[in-house]
């Protein structure tokens, strides 16, 4: 039996963790002093209005030691081989973690750490893949192997509302030439190689740079795999949001159109009113 395990960044909705019988494994939000556990005891919308009052981007850190070798040992001691996924290392060492806690437990053919080289719900995809291939009784190296390959195809790329928030974060490489009066900007930001790199340059309001986004993208979306899609966004209106479902339903290409609300780590970074489409090539 191999049991799945995730960090809190992948974004899946309650829902998906149970469906798929996924474990999560919360980050940290450091609101000040105040230390809280990602999608445990914060939501995104408190982060918003700390960050706004005191004009500063919350701390993040990784998953935490004591944490990981509790949710390890638990699976461990039931015979499991674990797989285990992390959001990409560049940005956090949460890979790491999990690695020093599968060694402190003496189970490190045992536990199998994946750096997702992505974020959000581009980790999503292959945790889900991962899960749908535990259910059909892979091995853990199997479901390892096909994940790395896999991991190359995953699209992952959101438009921003505001670029205040990662600008304070300082977690996207190239957006200091944004600065100033181009923070009116709403850039397309894309998972490349595990990192956060900016690209197309939107103008206007949001709801049109986003479908403006999302139909750029018509060639690679009916190219994508077919089996699911997600829109994950950090707190957008139900009418935007609705649009975009209905121009990829318009597609008639994905089997399942899935809509999750990205988590408080993924949040404090990229602010509200950011929505991603992502899928695997």
């Amino acid at each position: 039996m191999v049991k799945i395990i995730a960090d809190s960044t992948c974004d899946l909705s309650k829902e998906l963790y149970e469906k798929y019988s996924v474990e999560k494994l919360p980050l940290n939000i450091m609101l000040g002093e105040q230390e809280y556990q990602d999608g445990v005891n914060i939501t995104p919308d408190e982060i918003y209005t700390w960050s706004d009052e005191h004009k500063t981007t919350p701390k993040t850190s990784a998953v935490g030691m004591d944490a990981a070798i509790e949710m390890f040992r638990k699976y461990l001691a039931q015979g499991m081989e674990l797989v285990v996924f992390a959001i990409s290392g560049d940005m956090s060492t949460t890979a790491n973690v999990m690695r020093l806690a599968a060694q402190e437990l003496d189970a490190s053919d045992r536990v199998h750490v994946i750096d997702s080289a992505n974020l959000s719900t581009g980790i999503g995809h292959l945790v889900i893949e991962a899960a749908i291939l535990a259910r059909s009784g892979a091995s853990a190296e199997t479901i390892v192997e096909q994940i790395e390959q896999l991991k190359p195809r995953v699209r992952a790329s959101f438009v921003v509302d505001t670029l205040v928030y990662l600008y304070r974060g300082g977690r996207c490489g190239g957006l200091a030439a944004l600065a100033g009066g181009a923070l009116k900007l709403h850039p397309r930001i894309s998972v490349v190689d595990g990192k956060m790199i900016p690209g197309q340059k939107y103008r206007g309001k949001i709801d049109h740079v986003v479908m403006n986004y999302v139909k750029e993208m018509e060639e690679e979306l009916m190219n994508a795999k077919k089996d699911r899609v997600f829109i994950t966004h950090s707190g957008c209106e139900e009418q935007l949001i609705g649009q975009v479902r209905e121009y990829l339903e318009s597609l008639g290409h994905f089997d399942e159109i899935l809509v999750t609300r990205a988590g408080g780590v993924i949040s404090s970074h990229c602010g509200p009113g950011t929505l991603g489409v992502l899928f695997i090539e």
